[in-house]
């Protein structure tokens, strides 16, 4: 009759030996069913996991990853201020789509800021230690020297976007491009002529693609291209409202607005409104993400939907495997992947 909560000799954990006295096998055949290898025939497997529940054993997590020379650790490192992150809805998407497929595995996730110099260098020293398996990045700019460090330290890693077109670490991102190309030409459709465009971070290269989709989309419809309709903004409300405010100074015949993402839209509304303007009926609005802001707006904000917990989900598995590799960085470099997912156009009233 099976015992639960046995002790071992000395009353302390049952021990991985005790185990495998109680089986009559093997130190290291226990250790192979306890990690699921295959290379065990089915009577002893039962034999060890019979032992393991008479015993009560439970194994040493922390021990197993010292010995394989791993953490069972995976660090979310965002570098922006943690207000930013707790205001836009895409980090606690991407965030939901990464746990989800932790859930599965025996890995913690560490969640990291690094939005300043000092949290960058306390970043650099804890990775420096080798205290995690692999780093996601999320929201990188052009000029962010994380990336570079990762490689330098030979950490495995993975961005949410790559950083320019020549991007050498693996990275998963929608299709910037195709989605501001749907934003526009969804506009046309609805007869809108005069479309303005309130971009995000221009050092984020898929806030760039989203400007090149615009104006090739523009382009090929054989609208003039003008440059007084394009006003840089920050991915925020407040960069929304106030690049919206100029927008209307300098074009006040504008019909349409393609804004970046839906959290500039929301702070473009907020303009737009205190300037009597009408939405959709005097300027058609498109934001960008689909997030719950845009069902929520009044009037429901059309937008281009990115499948961001599907890109949480991703980038897990692109790390998992690359952590699993063990060969030297220098050879994995062909097998550097980027995973580019569909957009798709969700219309609501405000366009």
């Amino acid at each position: 009759m099976a015992s639960h909560g046995v002790r071992g000799r000395g009353g302390g954990r049952p021990t991985l030996e005790e185990v495998a006295a109680r089986a009559g096998v093997g130190r290291g055949t226990v250790s192979r069913v306890i990690n699921g290898s295959p290379r065990v025939s089915d009577a002893t497997r039962a034999a060890v996991e019979a032992a393991v529940a008479e015993l009560g054993y439970v194994p040493n997590t922390a021990a197993r990853a010292l010995a394989a020379n791993r953490t069972d650790a995976i660090a979310l490192v965002v570098p922006e201020p943690e207000t930013r992150f707790f205001a836009e809805p895409y980090f606690s998407d991407m965030l939901r789509g990464v746990g989800a497929a932790l859930s599965d595995t025996e890995m913690q996730l560490l969640l990291i800021f690094a939005g300043s110099d000092r949290e960058r260098q306390r970043l650099a020293d804890y990775l420096a230690a080798h205290r995690v398996d692999g780093v996601l990045l999320v929201s990188v700019h052009a000029d962010d020297p994380l990336p570079d460090m990762l490689a330098q330290l030979e950490i495995p890693a993975v961005i949410s976007g790559p950083r320019s077109a020549a991007e050498t670490l693996t990275s998963v991102d929608s299709d910037n491009y195709g989605g501001a190309r749907q934003a526009v030409e969804h506009l046309i459709g609805r007869g809108r002529r005069r479309i303005a465009h309130i971009t995000g971070r221009l050092d984020v290269y898929g806030a760039q693609r989203r400007v090149d989709g615009y104006r090739d989309a523009l382009r090929d419809a054989g609208h003039p291209e003008d440059e007084l309709m394009i006003e840089a903004g920050d991915f925020s409300e407040e960069g929304g409202r106030g690049a919206m405010a100029a927008l209307l100074e300098r074009r006040p015949d504008l019909d349409a607005v393609f804004a970046a993402s839906d959290v500039t839209a929301a702070g473009a509304r907020h303009a737009l409104r205190e300037a009597g303007r009408r939405i959709p009926e005097d300027v058609a609005l498109v934001g960008y993400d689909d997030s719950a802001i845009a069902r929520h707006m009044d009037p429901p904000l059309t937008s281009v939907r990115q499948p961001i917990e599907e890109m949480g989900r991703s980038m897990i598995d692109l790390l998992l495997a690359e952590v699993a590799d063990r060969r030297p960085p220098v050879s994995r470099e062909l097998d550097r992947r980027q995973v580019v997912l569909a957009t798709e156009l969700v219309a609501r009233a405000s366009s």
